[in-house]
């Protein structure tokens, strides 16, 4: 059954102006998303924008969570859901890295934008105030979380400390189940140091207890930092975060951050839908701006278009309607179409003659991997 709602007259994120076509938002009853964990700022998004849907579209949105960037995007993979409210996994599945390309079951994927969110928001690497790490360089020696299955919060605190020339090697790993375990263990005092939004319900959780919550500093100005962090993760920007625990316009904090929630699918997934789902959440922003910290990232000006992951057909023809994509877009989009080809093609040739032990086959992959993007003129990131 399709539920459907006219959008003559309704604002779109915000941006004073109407959608240029008045044809009905159309969506199935139920749409299967997934989505972090129960409690976690993207899932608190997810029931948010699920509750706006279902009441202005009578559209019951599923979420379901995933404890980690694997479980989230296995039912993506296998049509089980349509869209994901990813992190930057959604980067690292289609280059193939970290979980990625350690297995025949993966390899880069064909995956696809369909909205991103940049909110106020900054994605960092959360302490414990009473650990006394003030700044980056002061994680040296102490207990930092790692999660299993989870490249988005592993390697982007790789690329964190990297900015202040640390490694794994210089720090003591704590191993974690899930985002959510590693959140418990900063607030119960089993590690000092953890990856997360800040506005996740476990920041303000540990704002609250005996430990306390800071947040190290990335300044903008440490150009040579900088590039050590991009290095490692080109989707960091530099960020000013004023939303979170302890954290306010009036009392910002100068770091890094990208987008997040990632609304992503797959190339397959229908067009018409795709395209419906953004106009939704474009044409319900007023409905769901105010619902859950982080919402005002779904905005319409807030679109990063010149991303690192291509967007979906559909989700191109919605923001062409809304008027914000433009030509330079499509030539961006190509490239990285281009690279995702690039990446595919040359899995697919790997994957026959690929050694059979888990080592031996991901260290074969990523020179694979350089190879075919450095004779193809792209760039390598992620080198053995």
């Amino acid at each position: 059954m399709i539920r459907t709602m006219l959008a003559t007259g309704l604002l779109v994120a915000g941006a004073g102006t109407a959608l240029a076509q008045p044809a009905p938002v159309q969506l199935p009853a139920t749409i299967a998303v997934t989505a972090y964990d129960v409690g976690s700022g993207g899932y608190n998004q997810v029931v948010a924008i699920g509750n706006a849907m279902r009441q202005k579209l009578n559209v019951s949105i599923r979420a379901l969570p995933g404890r980690n960037d694997v479980a989230r995007q296995v039912p993506l993979r296998d049509g089980r859901a349509q869209f994901g409210y990813l992190g930057v996994a959604s980067y690292f599945s289609q280059e193939g890295v970290y979980e990625f390309g350690a297995s025949r079951d993966w390899g880069p994927q064909d995956i696809r934008l369909v909205l991103l969110n940049n909110s106020d928001q900054l994605l960092t690497l959360i302490t414990a105030k009473d650990a006394n790490i003030r700044t980056l360089a002061d994680l040296r020696g102490k207990r930092v979380a790692w999660v299993a299955g989870a490249p988005s919060l592993n390697g982007n605190i790789t690329a964190l400390m990297a900015f202040a020339n640390l490694g794994w090697n210089d720090v003591q790993r704590v191993d974690f189940g899930g985002y959510g375990a590693s959140m418990t263990g900063l607030i119960n005092g089993q590690v000092d140091a953890a990856f997360a939004s800040t506005i996740a319900g476990p920041v303000y959780q540990l704002a609250a207890s005996s430990r306390g919550v800071h947040y190290p500093p990335v300044p903008h100005n440490d150009t040579e930092g900088w590039a050590r962090v991009q290095a490692r993760a080109p989707f960091y920007i530099p960020g000013i975060g004023k939303e979170g625990a302890e954290i306010t316009p009036d009392k910002p904090v100068e770091g890094a951050t990208y987008p997040y929630p990632i609304l992503s699918t797959y190339a397959a997934t229908d067009e018409a839908l795709v395209y419906n789902y953004v106009r939704a959440h474009l044409v319900l922003y007023d409905e769901y701006k105010a619902a859950a910290p982080g919402n005002i990232g779904w905005a319409l000006e807030r679109q990063r278009l010149g991303w690192v992951v291509p967007w979906h057909p559909g989700a191109v023809r919605a923001l062409k309607e809304a008027g914000v994509w433009k030509p330079e877009h499509d030539a961006h989009n190509e490239a990285l179409l281009k690279r995702q080809q690039v990446l595919q093609a040359t899995w697919r040739g790997f994957i026959g003659g690929a050694p059979s032990e888990a080592e031996a086959f991901a260290s074969a992959w990523l020179k694979a991997r350089a190879d075919a993007l450095s004779a193809a003129g792209l760039p390598v990131v992620f080198e053995n």
